[in-house]
C-alpha cells in the first residue's frame, strides 16, 4: 500500500458521474508515459518485496489472542526510528519502510531501498526479513507479536477477536453481521472503499468456502452463529435468503479478504519488452505458487476444505452488478463480466513470436472506444487490450480535490484504475518524475509463518525470472488452463493431491537443455556492461550478479512448426512441475539451478542459495508439508478439539503461539521445516506464553 491522499473521498453516487472523467484522463496519462517512455533501455534489475504482518495481543489467562488495532500509533512508532536495531545481521542494512494496510491490524514493510541483482543481496533477504520483524516487534506492547500469518482464523467470529473489542453493529461501510468498522484502517480510502464497492455491486459482498467435513460436522452444515433473524441493516436479509449457503462458511464483507497478508515481489525489467516477457511468464506460475506456500485453511473459526485466501480476496471486492455477473439481463450495464477485479490474469502481453494468439482463450471484454484510441495512438494489439481490458473497471475510489489533474505530470487517474485491478500478475509502468522503469509485480504467494520461507520463495522466484529471460523459456498454456489451475491450487493439499496443466516443452526450438542468450552489446544508457562474455573462445564467463537486457530469442529463420496448442501442455504433478519429468522437462527447479551455475559464486554462497532451493523442492515432492497443512494437522491433534471443523479461541491461541515459537526456533516442527531449522528472532525473546 502506498502514499495515501488526505481529501474528500467521494461516494459511490458521486463517483460515478467522474468515472468516464478518470478514465479518459487515465489513457491519457498513460499515454504520455508511453510515449516518453517506450524507448527506454538499459535498466538494471532492481527487485524487493512486500511482506504484510498481523499484530496479535496475547491474553495468557483468558489464552485468547486477538488482533490489536494500534496500527496508526505502531506506525508512527515506526515512522521515528532514528537508529538501528541490530537483528543479528552481518551487514549494514537500510532503514526499512512499514505502510499501512487495509486491516487496522496490519503492517506493511519493504526493504527500505531496493536490491539490486548483486548475490550479496539475493543471500541478505532472509536477514532483511528478519531485521524488519525485529524492529516492528520492538515497538509493541508487551503481550503484542508481529505474526506472518495469511488469515486471522477468528477473524468474524462472536467471541472477542479485537483489541480493544468492538461490536460488529456498526459496520456502516460494510453493513456485515461479523466485522465491526473498527477492524478497518480509519483512513477515509478505506470505508470508503469498502461502501463503494457494497453500493455499486447492490448488495454485500457473498464468499461462501466449503466446510471442511470433519466426522462430527452435522450435515448440511448450517452455520448456528450467523445472526439469520437480526434486522440492522436491511442487507441482513442476504443470508437467510440464499446469500449464505448450506455446508459453507460464510463471509460477508471486504475485511475478510483484504484483511489477509500476503508476500509479494516486484522486478525492475530492461524496457518494456523485456517486462512484457516476464510477465507473460510469471502467469501460468502464479497458481503453482499459491499452492506452494497455501497457508489459510481456517476462516471465521471454522476448518474449511479449501487452504488458500484467493477466493475469498476476489469475493470480497466484487463489485460488478447482477448484470454483470450474468444474473440478469444487460440493461444498464454494458457488458458481462466474468471475473472479479482481484482475480487471476486475462491475458498475456508479449509481442514475442512464441505468445500465440490461442493462448488468449477466455472471453475478456474490452472498453472499445480506448481500444481504438490506444491503437490510433500507435500501441500494439496486445497492450492496447491489455489496457482496454483494465478500464472496464470503475474507478471506486475518486478524491474530489483530484477530479483535474495535469496528465503530462500525474498518472493518479490511471492508477486509480490500474491498481484496483488485483491480478496475480501486474504489469507496471514507471511513474512520472521518478528513475523508476518498467516493473512487473508477482502477487500469488500467501505469506508464510517464518522468514526463513519468506525468503526462500522470494529468492527463488527472483532467480526463476532471470532464469525465464537468460535460457528465453516458455511457460505459455492457454489462459483457460491457468484459470483452472487457480481453482485447483486453492484446493485442500493441492500441492500433493492435485495435478496442474503445465507446458512440456519450456526451452527454445532445437535446444535440449537451458543454455544462455548471446551476451548483449553494452546498452546505450544507463546500464553498466554485462559479466557475460560472447566470444571468450569457450563458454561464456560466469556473471558476478543477475542482469537484465537479455536478448529475446530470435523467431527461426526456417519458421516454427506447431501442432494444436492441446499438444503442448499436460496435467502434471506439483513434483513433476518443480523437479522435472520425463520427456526433456527439467523442472522448474532444474532451470533455476542451471541459471546459478552461470553465476561466478562461492561455494558456499552456492550452499546459502541451495538451503533455500532445497525447501521448495521438499515442499513440492510432498517430505515437507505447506503451512495449511501442518495448521490443519495442529488443529484437528489438539487435545480440546471435538472432531467439529469448529476452532475454538483456546485453540487458536495454543496455534498462535505455535506459530510464534516456530518462528523464533524455540519449536521445532520437523514435517514443516528442515530440522537444522534455528529460527529467526531468538534474541528477541519471548513474551512469556
Amino acid at each position: 500500500m502506498g502514499l495515501l491522499y488526505l481529501g474528500t473521498a467521494l461516494t459511490w453516487e458521486e463517483s460515478k458521474k467522474y468515472a468516464d472523467h478518470v478514465r479518459t484522463h487515465g489513457i491519457t496519462q498513460f499515454l504520455h508515459t508511453w510515449d516518453r517512455l517506450k524507448d527506454r533501455q538499459g535498466d538494471e534489475l532492481l527487485w524487493g518485496d512486500e511482506i504484510e504482518y498481523m499484530v496479535i495481543s496475547f491474553d495468557k489467562e483468558a489464552k485468547n489472542a486477538k488482533l490489536s488495532l494500534r496500527q496508526t500509533e505502531i506506525l508512527a512508532k515506526l515512522g521515528s526510528i532514528v537508529s538501528d536495531i541490530s537483528a543479528g545481521c552481518a551487514d549494514e542494512i537500510t532503514v526499512p519502510t512499514f505502510h499501512p494496510e487495509y486491516g487496522r491490524f496490519m503492517i506493511e514493510s519493504t526493504p527500505g531501498s531496493p536490491y539490486t541483482g548483486a548475490i550479496t543481496d539475493l543471500l541478505s533477504v532472509e536477514c532483511n526479513m528478519r531485521y524488519r520483524r525485529t524492529l516492528v516487534r520492538s515497538h509493541l506492547h508487551p503481550t503484542e507479536l508481529p505474526i506472518t500469518l495469511t488469515s486471522f482464523p477468528m477473524l468474524g467470529t462472536p467471541g472477542v477477536f479485537t483489541e480493544p473489542y468492538f461490536a460488529p453493529a456498526g459496520a456502516v461501510s460494510s453493513h456485515s453481521l461479523f466485522l465491526p468498522e473498527e477492524v478497518t484502517n480509519p483512513h477515509v480510502r478505506f470505508p470508503t472503499l469498502t461502501a463503494n464497492i457494497r453500493t455499486r455491486r447492490g448488495s454485500k459482498v457473498a464468499i461462501n468456502l466449503p466446510i471442511f467435513v470433519d466426522t462430527h460436522v452435522p450435515r448440511p452444515f448450517v452455520d448456528p452463529t450467523i445472526p439469520w433473524d437480526r434486522a440492522i441493516f436491511p442487507e441482513d436479509a442476504e443470508a437467510k435468503n440464499g446469500a449464505a449457503l448450506p455446508d459453507h462458511i460464510y463471509l460477508d464483507a471486504m475485511g475478510f479478504g483484504m484483511g489477509c497478508c500476503c508476500l509479494q515481489l516486484t522486478f525492475q525489467a530492461c524496457n518494456v519488452a523485456e517486462a512484457r516477457r516476464v510477465y507473460d511468464a510469471m502467469i501460468p506460475i502464479g497458481p503453482v505458487l499459491l499452492a506452494l506456500t497455501a497457508a489459510s485453511p481456517i476462516w471465521r473459526g471454522y476448518l474449511a476444505d479449501v487452504d488458500c485466501r484467493w477466493n475469498v480476496i476476489a469475493g470480497s471486492v466484487d463489485d460488478r452488478t447482477e448484470e454483470e455477473r450474468g444474473l440478469k439481463p444487460l440493461h444498464n450495464d454494458k457488458r458481462r463480466v466474468n471475473k472479479s477485479r482481484y482475480d487471476s490474469v486475462d491475458m498475456y502481453l508479449s509481442t514475442d513470436w512464441s505468445n500465440r494468439p490461442e493462448y488468449n482463450d477466455t472471453d475478456s471484454p474490452i472498453d472499445e472506444d480506448i481500444y481504438k484510441r490506444l491503437r490510433d495512438a500507435g500501441l500494439d494489439d496486445l497492450l492496447s487490450k491489455h489496457v482496454a481490458h483494465l478500464f472496464i473497471r470503475d474507478p471506486l475510489v475518486i478524491f474530489s480535490e483530484t477530479i483535474d489533474q495535469d496528465d503530462a505530470a500525474s498518472s493518479d487517474h490511471f492508477e486509480n484504475i490500474q491498481s484496483t485491478n488485483w491480478q496475480t500478475v501486474r504489469f507496471k509502468p514507471p511513474p512520472p518524475n521518478s528513475p523508476i522503469g518498467w516493473r512487473v509485480e508477482f502477487r500469488s504467494m500467501e505469506v508464510q509463518m517464518t522468514d526463513f520461507e519468506n525468503a526462500a520463495f522470494s529468492v527463488f522466484v527472483v532467480l526463476l525470472t532471470r532464469a525465464v529471460l537468460a535460457f528465453n523459456l516458455n511457460f505459455y498454456v492457454p489462459i483457460s488452463k491457468v484459470d483452472e489451475n487457480m481453482q485447483r491450487a486453492q484446493l485442500r493439499d493441492a500441492a500433493r493431491a492435485q495435478k496442474f496443466f503445465f507446458r512440456k516443452d519450456v526451452l527454445p526450438p532445437g535446444h535440449t537443455a537451458p543454455s544462455l542468450s548471446p551476451t548483449p552489446s553494452p546498452p546505450s544508457s544507463g546500464a553498466s556492461t554485462p559479466d557475460g562474455c560472447a566470444d571468450c573462445g569457450g563458454a561464456p564467463r560466469k556473471e558476478t550478479k543477475m542482469r537484465n537486457c537479455f536478448p529475446a530469442l530470435p523467431r527461426p529463420a526456417a519458421g516454427v512448426a506447431r501442432g494444436p496448442v492441446e499438444e503442448e501442455y499436460a496435467e502434471m504433478t506439483m513434483e513433476e512441475i518443480m523437479t522435472g519429468k520425463g520427456g526433456g522437462f527439467p523442472g522448474l527447479l532444474g532451470l533455476v539451478n542451471a541459471y546459478v551455475d552461470t553465476l561466478d559464486v562461492t561455494e558456499e554462497k552456492r550452499a546459502k542459495i541451495g538451503k533455500y532451493l532445497d525447501l521448495v523442492k521438499r515442499r513440492s515432492d510432498g517430505s515437507l508439508q505447506t503451512p495449511a497443512t501442518w495448521m490443519r494437522d495442529f488443529v484437528r491433534s489438539h487435545p480440546a478439539y471435538k472432531f467439529d471443523s469448529v476452532v475454538s479461541q483456546e485453540i487458536n491461541y495454543d496455534l498462535m503461539v505455535a506459530v510464534d515459537d516456530i518462528e523464533r526456533g524455540v519449536r521445532r516442527e520437523p514435517t514443516l521445516l528442515p530440522e537444522d531449522y534455528n529460527g529467526g528472532a531468538n534474541d528477541a525473546g519471548s513474551i512469556g506464553l
